[in-house]
């Protein structure tokens, strides 16, 4: 009787650590809305995978990351990415890679990565850098001006940004702890949604003139 109650206490310990080490998988993409009819779906998460007899080394390889990107734009940036979908060999290996080029003052702006942390190295210029903590831990700034060689961590989620403080062009490199990490830039996000979010809420919000708000989304919302 007592091997059949600890047997029995042992299973239950073990289903009980079992389900407080379960969790739902990361999300890959931004919405995924549940469907009964598993021959309606179009979307996983993630990609599905081919024969892993038929891989070959371009499954896994891109060139490229040598050449600037274009930062004739509005802020003087540009990001090069290598994630899943330039290299489909990153299915289910949780990173990607992007190469980000700044034009003398330029700036990417104030972002988020909503599934994964990024962590960044420079390899030509000056870099101011930062990101603001949640509400939770008061919305500190945490930025540090970064050169040649330095490196900069931006947890997940966190809103960041980088700002090219020298005259000279700068470029940096980061990985990130996703496939497929997707970007939230604040302002085009804001001003930039489509149907266009009421004024008078955003205005409220962000205590400005409804009427400088509806400025501000005719300029996103147009990409100027």
């Amino acid at each position: 009787m007592k091997a059949v109650q600890f047997l029995s206490g042992f299973a239950l310990l073990a289903l009980a650590s079992l389900l407080a080490s379960a969790y739902d998988p990361s999300p890959l993409q931004d919405i995924c809305v549940a469907i009964n009819d598993p021959k309606d779906g179009v979307f996983v998460n993630g990609k599905f995978c081919k024969d892993p007899k038929l891989a070959k080394a371009e499954d896994f390889f891109l060139s490229g990351l040598d050449k600037p990107g274009n930062t004739a734009n509005r802020l003087g940036f540009s990001v090069t990415n290598a994630n899943v979908e330039q290299i489909p060999g990153l299915n289910t290996l949780g990173i990607s890679a992007v190469r980000i080029d700044y034009a003398p003052y330029g700036q990417n702006p104030p972002h988020t990565h909503p599934r994964a942390t990024e962590i960044l190295v420079v390899l030509e210029g000056t870099l101011y850098v930062g990101f603001v903590t949640s509400n939770q831990l008061n919305n500190t700034l945490i930025a540090k001006v970064l050169n040649k060689g330095d490196v900069f961590v931006f947890p997940i989620g966190m809103i960041h940004f980088q700002f090219n403080i020298g005259k000279t062009n700068a470029v940096a490199f980061a990985s990130l702890g996703s496939q497929f990490p997707g970007v939230i830039t604040i302002a085009d996000t804001v001003f930039g949604a489509d149907p266009p979010i009421n004024p008078d809420f955003l205005g409220k919000a962000f205590q400005l003139d409804p009427n400088v708000v509806k400025d501000l989304q005719k300029k996103f919302i147009n990409g100027n």
